[in-house]
Order: structure tokens, then sequence, then C-alpha cells
């Protein structure tokens, strides 16, 4: 019994020199440095929100990060053509704050976007339903990401249904009401936006 107190003891004993040489101190006051820093935040900083502020009207666009859609604060001008009406502006207005590059800072945050560039759209057609929007492209053959982005950005700004937003693609194709849910927002590469057929 004494011999295995005797290798106890020099154990412990072994143990402390081992720490004392690497440079770990034990301590019994319990530590903490907060969260892990994330790898992707999807936050942008309150200085770079402030830096951001303008003249324009302010705006919420939905971009990817982290394979989720999540708002940025955008500040739009609208254009002041007398051929379009106000809702039909603020929407091309909204197009084009997807299709635009994001900053630096909003690079460096984690944020992208799969809107492509010269995307239009115009108001309803005769026989349309007064809220619709048609795009320059069918939204049948944008990729799920760009359709979600537009869907629950326009159902976020230029919808008179929130939620919802009418939309079709040029000439006489068929008009859908999308719908922006929080399983899209979550998932928006896997869930595409629930449709109904506008008759």
């Amino acid at each position: 019994m004494n011999g295995r107190r005797i290798r106890a003891a020099a154990a412990v004993a072994g143990l402390a020199a081992v720490l004392a040489g690497c440079g770990i101190r034990t301590t019994e006051v319990p530590t903490d440095y907060g969260a892990a820093p994330s790898r992707v935040p999807c936050v942008m900083s309150g200085s770079t929100l402030a830096s951001r502020s303008g003249n324009g009207v302010p705006v919420e666009v939905f971009l990817v990060c982290a394979a989720q859609l999540v708002t940025v604060d955008r500040d739009v001008q609208l254009p002041t053509d007398k051929a379009t009406t106000d809702r039909v502006r603020i929407a091309q207005a909204l197009l084009d704050q997807l299709a635009a590059s994001p900053s630096d800072e909003e690079k460096q945050a984690g944020f992208a976007t799969d809107v492509r560039r010269g995307t239009s759209v115009s108001g309803p057609r005769r026989g349309d339903p007064a809220d619709a929007l048609r795009l320059s492209t069918p939204p049948e053959n944008l990729s799920t990401f760009a359709l979600a982005q537009i869907v629950c950005t326009l159902a976020d700004n230029a919808s008179s249904d929130g939620g919802t937003v009418v939309m079709g693609g040029p000439a006489n194709s068929p008009l859908k009401r999308y719908e922006c849910t929080s399983e899209v927002r979550s998932r928006p590469g896997t869930v595409a936006p629930p449709v109904q057929t506008v008759e």
C-alpha cells in the first residue's frame, strides 16, 4: 500500500513538473473569453452601416450569407421616369441593388448575391392583375438563390400583399404568386418559394 502511495505521489509531482515546463498554470478561477469568433458573422458593423446612409430611400435587400437569406440595409435613388409607376421604379431599383456586387465590407462579412446584372422589370400588361410585375428573365430560368432573393426582396418592399409577390416573365408568359417563407429564407438553395398560378 505504501508503495502505491509513493508511486501516486511521484506521478502527481511529475505531472505538475510537466505542466510547469509547458508554461501552463493551473487555476481555480473560471475564465470566460466570450464565444468563439464566427468565420461568417453575416453582420455589418455599426460604423459600416452609418457610412452607407445617404439621401435615398431606405430599403432592405436579401443577400446570401452562410447559405441563408439575410437582410442588408441599402439606400436607393429612384428614377423619375414618368412612364412607369412608383411601384415599378422601386422594383427596378431593388433589382439593381441585388445585382450590384457587394461592397468590400459586405464581402468580408460573408455576403454574396446570385442575381445577375441586366435583369429589368415592368408593370402589368393588359389583362394582368394590377399588382403584377414582369421580369425580363422568366422566373423559372433563375437560379434557386436568385429567385429566392428576388421574391423575398420584392415581397418585403414592393408588394401590395406582404409576404407574396405576383411575377412572370416577358410577353404573355404565365403569372404566379410567389411567397417568401421562413423556410425559403433559411434554406434558399433547397427550398423553392411556394407558388400559386394566377388566373
